[in-house]
């Protein structure tokens, strides 16, 4: 299978330094299914990286046709890559701004509506076609009053991804389970998903808050819709979800490879390569409401101490850790007991057990909606 590999340069904000982003395609452009992976976003979340290396080098070895085209981006962020303080990669957040590398990715939606305002018509596959046009001309004539060097890179992506049938970032937590988070439009249609890449946890939301990556390219089709599906048939075209491979120290080859082939097998169940997936696995959990993952926060300074293991069933009072204060007069009295606030699944802990005030401890995913879970429902 003939790889294309492709250098996208990025904005200079610096004098002497240029950086590009590394694309690797296969299948001709025009066909259809169109798959992109990308990892690496956040720059230090390395499964995904490694992952999508492996992946490459199957699809190059594979002898399973490709009958669509394959985009794969292995470092999606080399800003953030570049972001090394004191022998510390910091590569979630940009150190200009401090922004959030995979929040306020751009939303194009007003003006695409704008733009395809009586063009669309009776037929779901000519509309999807108009507006991915419509999508991929608002996002280069936005690359071109990009400021700022991480403005550039996103719609980059966006222009690398925004007419993919299935696109799937790849992240990874702190200590955690493998989970996805996807549109509650895209459920059931991306059951196979979560269950190919054997997803103990997924999780729904519209709208998660702060426009990631995945919601940039899922959630202009419902907007749409809700602006010309009662006269026009418009599909959720694009399914997008943002995969969590773990943890941050699940980094190796066999876990790597492990997910690369489950990644190929969900590419034959979609169809973008030949061959025969084998049956698809049974979900492990139901998908469940993001709304009602409850963010476990420390009250206080000091040091953790887990009573429970990932992967463990948990009910509301439950006491899950105890928070120590080692400085205390009384030992006795320098320990406070964190309890889970929801019935659930706890699937992500803090692997750095010294926390301050605020800081997110772990994520239980309940079935119950929690009332204050509004607005912006991820983690920065």
């Amino acid at each position: 299978m003939t790889r294309v590999v492709s250098r996208f340069p990025l904005l200079p904000m610096s004098l002497g330094i240029e950086r590009y982003l590394t694309v690797h395609t296969y299948g001709e452009p025009d066909i259809r299914p169109k798959a992109y992976l990308q990892a690496g976003m956040h720059a230090g979340e390395l499964p995904g990286v490694l992952t999508l290396h492996h992946l490459i080098r199957m699809l190059d070895a594979g002898e399973d046709e490709i009958l669509g085209q394959v985009t794969i981006i292995p470092v999606a962020n080399p800003i953030g890559q570049s972001q090394i303080v004191l022998g510390t990669l910091h590569g979630r957040f940009g150190l200009q701004d401090g922004v959030n590398f995979n929040r306020a990715f751009p939303d194009v939606v007003a003006e695409v509506g704008d733009a395809i305002a009586g063009r669309l018509g009776p037929d779901a596959v000519g509309n999807v076609a108009v507006i991915r046009e419509a999508l991929l001309e608002a996002l280069a004539l936005h690359a071109s009053e990009a400021e700022t060097e991480a403005e550039y890179l996103k719609l980059t992506l966006m222009r690398l991804s925004a007419d993919a049938d299935l696109a799937l970032d790849l992240h990874c937590d702190d200590e955690a389970l493998k989970h996805v988070y996807m549109a509650q439009h895209s459920w059931p249609a991306g059951g196979d998903v979560a269950a190919d890449l054997g997803m103990p946890v997924t999780l729904l939301a519209d709208d998660s808050g702060g426009n990631p990556f995945d919601e940039s390219l899922s959630k202009p089709w419902l907007d749409l819709r809700t602006r010309f599906g009662a006269d026009h048939p418009i599909p959720s075209a694009c399914l997008s979800a943002t995969v969590e491979l773990r943890g941050m120290a699940d980094v190796g080859d066999a876990l790597a490879e492990e997910d690369a082939t489950r990644l190929y097998r969900l590419l034959q169940r979609r169809g973008i390569i030949a061959g025969d997936p084998g049956p698809l696995p049974k979900l492990e959990r139901p998908a469940l409401p993001l709304s009602g993952m409850e963010v476990v926060k420390a009250p206080l300074p000091g040091v953790l101490s887990y009573r429970v293991p990932l992967g463990s069933d948990v009910v509301a009072g439950q006491p899950i850790a105890d928070l120590i204060d080692p400085t205390a007069d009384d030992p006795g009295e320098g320990r406070i007991e964190i309890k889970a606030g929801t019935d659930g699944y706890l699937f992500t802990r803090r692997a750095h057990k010294f926390v301050w005030p605020g800081t997110v401890i772990a994520k239980i995913a309940g079935a119950r909606p929690i009332e204050r879970r509004r607005g912006r429902m991820l983690t920065d």
